[in-house]
């Protein structure tokens, strides 16, 4: 990893339909520009610690709060935010708008976990402003990724999800396990009216994920999740999203032809259940240009991973460097 530099420049951009998006950026002014997208949905930029993984003397380092979550503005949670009109094709729009605001003709793409679906949707979008992509935690958001980590990994966590279903079983909304999608249940519990039903849903929907995402290094409650602002956003957005299959239609993986002859690093844990590593291979195997980096026994991310999406992206600067 590179060391942190300090925010260069940031702001608020006026995306339209009454929506702020923050950015901010750091590095070398005139580098090889780079645009991070974070996880979540939802999850935000945080204190800023993907900057660590450019160079900095190579790099003009971009980090965006997605819409509606982190220092944007309305946050999703808030009476003025369009929570419909939040899908990938308005965050992709916001990216545009973004790149156009900063003067940039073509980036480098990162992203990790959910961030990663949006750079590959946001990719296949805009093919010719792509300069190369870095991916982390590989997902696409298919109906079958977002089954399996709210229904059935629940073979590996059995206390956990029984936890997690039985809430909202006892919400009382016609949720009954295995006739209907938990991830539908969860995302009308976290609109509902009543500030208690929301809350309770977000600290259960949390419970699930610190579980989910523990193979490797054992449970750890995300201290995020102490901010009530911040697991209610974050809920709301992830099962917004993820109850409408990360609003990819078609599918990423059916329209990987995109991307051909685009460079790109796919860092996955060999031991991820959360997002099992057949994404990240069927990705590859569909993107001529791409190369799989897997490592035995990382899960969803892991100190091994970071080093080698900080390593992906020197050896990408390097490309683009000699061309």
């Amino acid at each position: 990893m590179f060391a942190k530099t300090p925010i260069r420049d940031s702001g608020l951009l006026d995306v339209g339909e009454g929506q702020q998006v923050y950015w901010e950026e750091s590095g070398r002014p005139d580098g090889i520009p780079a645009l991070y997208l974070h996880g979540g949905p939802g999850g935000t930029l945080g204190p800023g610690g993907y900057v660590t993984k450019f160079d900095p003397e190579r790099f003009r380092i971009i980090g965006i709060d997605q819409r509606g979550c982190g220092r944007s503005a309305p946050l999703a949670i808030e009476p003025d935010h369009d929570l419909e009109a939040n899908t990938t094709a308005a965050l992709i729009k916001d990216c545009e708008q973004l790149r156009d605001h900063l003067g940039i003709d073509r980036w480098v793409i990162n992203g990790v976990s959910w961030g990663s679906t949006l750079a590959l949707a946001y990719a296949q979008a805009h093919p010719d402003r792509i300069l190369g992509v870095v991916l982390m935690a590989v997902t696409s958001t298919r109906r079958w990724e977002v089954d399996w980590i709210t229904e059935q990994i629940g073979v590996v966590f059995p206390e956990a999800w029984d936890r997690f279903a039985a809430h909202a079983e006892r919400a009382g909304i016609g949720y009954r396990r295995h006739e209907s999608r938990i991830v539908e249940a969860y995302a009308i519990l976290i609109r509902d009216p009543d500030p208690a039903v929301r809350d309770s849903a977000a600290l259960a929907w949390a419970e699930w994920e610190d579980h989910h995402v523990s193979l490797v290094e054992g449970l750890h409650r995300d201290p995020r999740w102490d901010d009530q602002l911040f697991r209610q956003v974050f809920v709301t957005l992830a099962t917004h999203y993820w109850s409408h299959d990360g609003f990819c239609d078609p599918p990423i993986l059916d329209r990987m032809e995109r991307l051909a002859g685009i460079p790109g690093y796919l860092i996955h844990g060999r031991a991820d259940v959360s997002g099992p590593l057949i994404t990240a291979w069927e990705l590859q195997r569909r993107w001529p240009g791409s190369e799989l980096i897997i490592d035995e026994g990382e899960g969803h991310g892991g100190a091994r991973m970071v080093d080698a999406w900080a390593d992906a992206n020197t050896r990408l600067a390097d490309r683009i460097e000699t061309f």
